[in-house]
């Protein structure tokens, strides 16, 4: 996983790698808990729609980063099946707004 230039780079005893990962787990922990608060506070439906759009994506972050820094491939799998699962959910409730009927 490490590339060779980045592989001696230390930072705090740890590996510079490891540590952007687990630093950006944290910067994308915050953005969850932001979109999490606008999902439970937004003032419109339309609002709510995008922050659990929003707080899907950062969920798919999440999942990368944890299966890059545990270095196992099960959460990229997992990743790709919460995206698939995600576009639905926003399509379906993006036309339930617009519409007020999910099926033609």
């Amino acid at each position: 996983m490490n590339t060779p230039e980045l592989a001696g780079i230390q930072i705090f005893g740890f590996g510079l790698i490891e540590t952007t990962i687990g630093i950006a787990m944290y910067v994308v922990g915050i953005a969850m808990l932001l979109a999490l608060w606008r999902l439970l506070r937004g003032p419109t439906v339309p609002d709510r729609i995008l922050a659990l759009d929003t707080l899907n994506v950062t969920a798919i972050a999440e999942l990368m980063l944890l299966g890059m820094h545990l270095q196992s491939a099960i959460y990229f799998e997992a990743a790709l099946i919460i995206a698939m699962l995600g576009f639905v959910s926003t399509v379906v409730l993006s036309k339930y707004v617009i519409r007020r009927d999910i099926v033609e």
